[in-house]
């Protein structure tokens, strides 16, 4: 459950005020308020409810509508495949499976196209375990059948799934080498958005590890200890270096790609053979075209120098 104070001048309806609140459609919330999924002060609120300042409301944190999810003829890029699991490595831009709004053209849509078995231990996530964000590219684990499904879960649950990530920054780092140990919660002014907070939070935990300076970018790796949502995404900006082209964490999107975030590498223990497994892959085309151009203006710095100096 995620609780929220009112802080209200004047009565308003709770429909109403979640709706602004959490940034939710008004028939979405109302569906809950329907499945008595909401409460104000302990009571089971309806939407005609109106509340006060300091009323007190809770709600399921990850509430799911129903969904009637299609297969769709969506290519996918399968990396790896046993009778168990699925390694995919996504494009950004991909959701992962439908919610806030979203119900087609996943890649839980694609997937009931190209595989035949999928865990159903969520319904509207058929074989999802983990998620990484739309804009966010590369691997993503993916169960066949249930029990391969609880497996993994409790693997990424005590972090026995590792996953490098690799971003792009804007700034350059000092260090070679920075921990970011921050609790992540829920932003109190924009419940879209994680923040670094107290308040309602989780640890968190990333090693962050330079590969190479530009003129003003960093190009980096990131090792997650724990498994917060935007985790690095927060935990970049929360330094001062947010990630390149991150419209929400940083200051702006200047190319029509998200932010410069990919999951490059994951190793796992195969839930039912027990097979060690590690997979790699490489940045999208547009992220190593952009790494092109800053070398390029890298090199032509480096040699304007030199012809200076002489």
């Amino acid at each position: 459950m995620e609780k929220i104070i009112v802080n209200l001048e004047e009565k308003q309806r709770i429909d109403k005020y979640l709706s602004e609140t959490l940034k939710e459609s008004r028939s979405k919330i109302e569906k809950m308020l329907d499945k008595e999924c909401i409460t104000c002060n302990g009571n089971i609120a309806k939407s005609s409810l109106k509340i006060k300042n300091g009323d007190v409301i809770e709600f399921v944190k990850e509430y799911r509508e129903e969904i009637d999810l299609l297969p769709e003829n969506i290519p996918i890029d399968i990396v790896f495949e046993t009778e168990n699991i699925i390694i995919i490595n996504k494009p950004s831009g991909m959701v992962v499976h439908p919610g806030s709004g979203v119900y087609e053209h996943t890649l839980a849509n694609a997937l009931l196209y190209h595989v035949k078995n999928l865990s159903d231990i969520n319904e509207n996530r058929p074989g999802i375990v983990h998620r990484i964000d739309k804009d966010t590219s590369g691997l993503l684990v993916v169960a066949k059948n249930n029990k391969a499904h609880q497996i993994l879960g409790e693997e990424f649950k005590i972090h026995n799934v590792k996953r490098k990530y690799i971003a792009l920054v804007k700034g350059i780092l000092k260090h070679n080498h920075i921990t970011v140990d921050a609790p992540i919660g829920r932003d109190e002014k924009n419940r879209k958005k994680m923040a670094v907070t107290e308040k309602n939070s989780k640890s968190a935990i990333t090693h962050i590890n330079v590969l190479k300076r530009f003129q003003d970018y960093t190009l980096v790796e990131c090792i997650l200890e724990t498994g917060r949502t935007h985790q690095i995404r927060v935990h970049l900006s929360y330094i001062g270096y947010p990630i390149f082209n991150d419209p929400v964490y940083g200051k702006e999107e200047i190319l029509g790609f998200g932010q410069f975030l990919h999951s490059s590498e994951i190793d796992l223990t195969e839930p039912i053979t027990k097979e060690q497994l590690h997979f790699k892959v490489d940045l999208p085309k547009t992220f190593q075209d952009f790494l092109k151009k800053l070398e390029k203006q890298h090199d032509e710095k480096i040699d304007h120098g030199t012809k200076s100096e002489t």
